[in-house]
This record gives structure tokens, sequence and C-alpha cells, in this order.
């Protein structure tokens, strides 16, 4: 499968130690994650530049590929999202690496939209007609972004992004979730679908739980940490809210996401986990 990093703070804050540094970091994770499997199918790292998402992407591992360092270490920002692939669904290129963008958004999936091929027409078949043809790749995730932004739109949510709009998104996720993996177990995979996912507008952070871990930490305070760094503004209580497939170091208090669960930060940087 995949693995998964998400950041939201209130002040820019350097990443490089999550992604890179810790114990468990993201780039270990590449090399094995906690069960043992490799994640060597390229890598991905998303940030906002003027409200928009600035993404660097690679078809090299990111433990085999220095350029993932550079790029991790050099990260400054309110949120982030990155990502290593094992391949499940196309082939191993850059464009069928995550994160995923469209105008706002970004979007990172850790699983299989299973039986894919079988359930492909009818993602398609409910996905807007502007999203349909836009994919640069091969993948069932990035069909899944796009069916999944169509959702958003009936829902009423901003494709332009920075709405903040954190109950309805978290709606529509709670919704798209099972009504995806019952599709897919109609069409009769081998295995059920896994859906774990980030996505984000930049203001407001959402990950869901659909069969594969999934961790959150929340800091109070600035840590006391040779590598993170903080453009902190004087009078402001510096948050932040950390999520991941697997808990990434030991000096702080990870919390995991139960199934079928849903994390979402706001603009606020609070946290709040809910059961589907």
């Amino acid at each position: 499968m995949c693995r998964l990093y998400g950041f939201r703070g209130n002040e820019p804050t350097r990443v490089g130690c999550t992604l890179v540094h810790a114990q468990n970091a993201l780039l270990a994770q590449s090399r094995q994650d906690g069960v043992g499997e490799s994640h060597p199918d390229g890598w991905g790292i998303g940030v906002y530049e003027d409200a928009a998402p600035r993404i660097e992407r690679s078809a090299a591992a990111a433990f085999d590929d220095q350029y993932f360092n550079t790029t991790a270490e050099g990260v400054f920002a309110r949120t982030v999202i990155a990502h290593v692939r094992q391949a499940t669904v196309g082939d191993s290129n850059a464009a069928n690496t995550h994160p995923f963008s469209y105008r706002g958004w970004m979007f990172a999936h850790n699983g299989t939209v299973t039986a894919f091929e079988r359930v492909r027409p009818r993602m398609i078949e409910e996905t807007a007609p502007a999203l349909c043809g836009l994919n640069e790749g091969t993948t069932d995730s990035e069909v899944f972004f796009y069916w999944l932004l169509s959702r958003m739109a009936r829902a009423g949510i901003d494709l332009e992004g920075g709405g903040g709009e954190r109950e309805r998104l978290v709606a529509v996720v709670a919704e798209a979730l099972p009504y995806l993996a019952d599709l897919c177990d109609r069409a009769g995979p081998e295995k059920p679908a896994i859906l774990n996912l980030l996505l984000t507008d930049g203001e407001t952070l959402v990950a869901g739980r659909w069969r594969k871990s999934l961790h959150w930490a929340a800091r109070d305070g600035i840590r006391d940490c040779d590598v993170c760094d903080v453009r902190h503004s004087p009078g402001t209580d510096y948050r932040a809210v950390v999520i991941a497939s697997e808990a990434l170091a030991n000096d702080e208090a990870w919390h995991e996401v139960p199934e079928r669960g849903i994390v979402s930060v706001d603009a606020g940087i609070e946290a709040d986990v809910q059961r589907l």
C-alpha cells in the first residue's frame, strides 16, 4: 500500500524532523514500515504557496533519493501532505505519485479501490463532467480524488478551497467511504477496499481510516528540537496537529484513529475525531 503524512499548524514550521530524522520518520517507513513492507514506488510532498498547492513528486524510492531529504528539509509551511507509494494500480512513474491536486485542494490515498476495472465506470459516471479527463496518471487513487471532489461540489463545497468548511467536508467523507467500499464489495473483489485518505484545502485537514492504520498527535507549544523550527509570532500560542499512517516519534503522545474513523483539523488547529 502506501504511507501518509499530514501536518497543519498555526505558524510556518519545518517538518524535516518527522519526514526525515525521527525514529519512524516517513523516510524510514518508505524502506520498511511497521509490518515489514517497503514503499519504493515514488514519493510526493505538497505545501501551499499563496493559497495554491505546490507539489514535488518523484518516481524514485524516498529511501534511495537524496532529493526527498532535500525537499523535506526545505519545507517551511503551515499545511503539508506527504506520501510514499507502494504501487497497486498504475505503473511506477511521477504522474502516479501522490499527493494529487486540483485548484485549492490536495489529496493522498493509502490503499486500493479493489475491483477497480469494474468499479471505475461507475465512478466516472458519478464524476462531474468538468473533472473527467483531467487525470495525468493511471491510478485508482486519482480517479478516487476527482470522484470525491464531485461529491464535495454537489454538497456545496467550494473547489477553489480555503473555505474552512470542516463539518460539511467531514460529512462528505463520512458518506463517501462506506459508499465506495460497498461499490467495491458488490463488484466481487478477492479483498475488500482500503480507503485511507488525506484531504486538505490548506485550512481544513481531514483524514479517514478505512482498513489501514492511522494515527495523530497534537502539539500545544513549540517543541524543544534541534531540527524543528517555527516562525513564531509573539503573542500567538503555537499549535499543530500531525497525522500519519504510523506514530513517527517516541517523544510525543500519539493516538490511534479508530477503524472507520475520521480525524479533522480546522483553521483554529482544533482536532476532532469521530467514528462512522
